[in-house]
């Protein structure tokens, strides 16, 4: 018979074992990526315009374009996701409706990207005929991390204590007051978490802006928000199928880019959440 100490230490070997299993082929892809797509950075290829058919030159139109699609993405899913969220979590009551409201919700998130895309096409690109552009591109990214932001701000909402809501109440503001100097304060970090989530996914999509914005070869800057960009997900797709003949290390130094971009959204979204985390007094 094991004592409750051993059978302790064993719980933690194993805990440990599934920490390096999720977190060594994690490694290895990122090591992979680093070596073999260093070389590639530089200031040209960061800086220039792409030129002979992606062979030769930058990769300044694709960084731009997905610098673009992910920030017109968060502004628009952002205040949509929160204000729902504060609906479902404050306003809503608990009746059949809600639940299933939530269930859809929570099911859409797990919807393919490529449905998305399709969507995006028939109603952005279509119905209201906005093209090919960046503002259709930037509305379906939107519209598919708007689930994540939706289920992390309701929970985020639902964990404040209910005794900041009934003090708030009883010295006499209202209920939007009380939602907004009570409530969203302390649910910031979490909604933020939500809104990290959805950066990831925004920056990494290839299938809702091969459908309503990414253009094969576009070696300039966009103009507008009906203009077509190059984007670095559908860049590196191009890269790696399409083009014959393509240094190694472009490819790698591409996906390096992307994935140096999306760490940087992700750490400045971790800093400002720490930032109010530190402020919670409970």
């Amino acid at each position: 018979m094991l004592s409750a100490q051993t059978k302790e230490r064993l719980a933690f070997f194993i805990l440990f074992l599934a920490t390096l299993v999720v977190i060594l082929p994690v490694a290895l892809v990122i090591a992979v990526i680093v070596k073999n797509g260093a070389p590639a950075i530089s200031w040209e290829f960061l800086t220039q315009m792409p030129r002979a058919g992606m062979k030769q030159g930058g990769i300044l139109p694709a960084i731009v374009g997905t610098f673009y699609l992910v920030t017109g993405a968060v502004c628009f899913a952002l205040p949509l996701g929160l204000l729902a969220a504060i609906y479902l979590s404050e306003y809503a009551k608990d009746s059949m409706m809600n639940r299933i409201v939530r269930l859809a919700i929570i099911n859409l998130a797990g919807v393919p990207s490529v449905v998305f895309g399709l969507f995006g096409l028939a109603l952005f690109v279509g119905f209201f005929k906005f093209g090919a552009s960046i503002l259709a591109g930037s509305l379906t990214l939107g519209i598919m991390i708007l689930p994540v932001i939706i289920t992390s701000s309701r929970e985020a909402l639902d964990a404040v204590p209910k005794s900041f809501r009934e003090v708030s109440l009883s010295l006499g503001a209202t209920k939007l007051q009380t939602i907004k100097n009570a409530v969203l304060p302390h649910a910031l970090p979490g909604i933020l978490t939500g809104t990290i989530l959805g950066i990831g996914r925004a920056a990494g999509e290839t299938a809702p802006i091969l459908f309503t914005v990414a253009a094969f070869y576009l070696p300039r800057l966009p103009h507008s928000i009906f203009d077509q960009v190059m984007a670095l997900p559908y860049h590196l797709y191009v890269l790696s199928t399409q083009v014959p003949n393509v240094d190694q290390k472009i490819r790698y130094g591409t996906a390096l880019v992307l994935l140096a971009i999306v760490l940087a959204m992700n750490l400045v979204a971790v800093t400002i959440r720490s930032y109010f985390r530190g402020q919670k007094k409970w």
